[in-house]
């Protein structure tokens, strides 16, 4: 059984692969609590893993993003094995505090060791590295972490001016650091889920 906060059907918000298609399985529960979280992930429904892929195959699309909470507390080679004999590619979400089963094509690791005690990245190769920016975090810390991509986006504080500000910051790093990309909550900008 695995605990689930929910499964839907939307695009992908963030990162490389932004307004993709995507169906998003949301574990419930995480390791850490960082401040700025937007998921309220503390409770969920146990599925099994074929109620899961019952739901899964209710969607076209050939991404599933594994997210939380932290789905690497739950993900196993059953869950990897059983979405890709169904033809789905897998991305997955994770802090990186802990290891990732083989076969996920698409790992984007976001550190939270900025925001949380005992948050230590396990990880050190990705496909993206994506980095939580305030404005006083350095991103250049993360240089060993090997990634094919490496993006900023604007840490969302609830605050208007606040945004804007950390935005701007955030795109003038990527401007004076251009191995960095700018991504930007497009889900949150469109009003979807």
């Amino acid at each position: 059984m695995y605990l689930i906060n929910e499964i839907f059907y939307s695009i992908q918000g963030e990162g490389v692969n932004a307004g993709v298609p995507a169906i998003f399985l949301r574990f419930s529960g995480c390791n850490l609590k960082c401040p700025f979280c937007d998921t309220s992930h503390q409770t969920g429904n146990p599925m099994s893993l074929d109620d899961i892929m019952h739901e899964v195959s209710r969607y076209n699309a050939s991404l599933v993003v594994l997210t939380g909470g932290e789905p690497s507390l739950f993900i196993d080679d059953a869950i990897v094995e059983a979405l890709h004999n169904a033809g789905k590619t897998i991305a997955i979400e994770t802090n990186g505090t802990h290891p990732l089963p083989a076969g996920i094509d698409h790992v984007t690791l976001s550190p939270k060791d900025d925001f949380c005690d005992n948050a230590q990245t396990v990880i050190e190769h990705c496909d993206e590295l994506k980095i939580v920016y305030r404005g006083d975090n350095d991103p250049s810390r993360y240089n060993h972490i090997k990634a094919s991509h490496r993006v900023l986006q604007p840490c969302d504080t609830g605050d208007d001016e606040q945004n804007r500000r950390i935005t701007s910051e955030a795109l003038d790093y990527c401007l004076s650091h251009p191995q960095w990309r700018l991504s930007l909550q497009l889900h949150k900008i469109l009003s979807v889920r």
